[in-house]
């Protein structure tokens, strides 16, 4: 017995968005950090600007992707890739703070072009990889600060 490719699309997409949502709640918790205090009040508020722009855009993207709105998803990507050029994106100067940012532009980039290819599937995962960058990215920079401050 033969699935129709409409029913076949129809669960990969609900699986993706099952996936998407469940990225994007476990980026919200890393997001929320360990309430530890950034040693400076202007780093927090430069820092907290800034990651609330990329919250911004990559809801922005999870809605495009959830309309297969390909020109919002690649508009987006491009946003979180200007966000991540920014001063105050580095926090931390560590080889693996280094890797992570790559990993996110690199990230935003295959996001770009699965859109301009408009393949929903691969734009998909890809913004999976991407939230998963960042839950590591913010993962190493809690324990990279929490080291520092013993």
């Amino acid at each position: 017995m033969r699935t129709e490719p409409l029913l076949e699309r129809k669960t990969v997409v609900k699986r993706a968005n099952y996936l998407l949502a469940l990225a994007l709640l476990v980026g919200m918790v890393a997001f929320t950090g360990n309430g530890k205090v950034p040693a400076r009040e202007e780093e927090k508020d430069s820092v907290g600007t800034l990651m609330k722009r990329k919250l911004a855009h990559s809801q922005k993207i999870l809605e495009g992707l959830a309309l297969n709105d390909f020109k919002a998803i690649a508009e987006n990507a491009e946003g979180l890739i200007a966000v991540s050029k920014a001063a105050e994106w580095k926090v931390l100067k560590t080889p693996n703070y280094e890797i992570h940012s790559n990993d996110f532009r690199r990230n935003a980039d295959d996001l770009i072009k699965a859109a301009k290819e408009k393949n929903i599937d691969r734009a998909a995962l890809t913004y999976v990889e991407l939230t998963l960058t960042c839950v590591k990215c913010h993962k190493h920079v809690r324990e990279a600060r929490w080291t520092s401050a013993d």
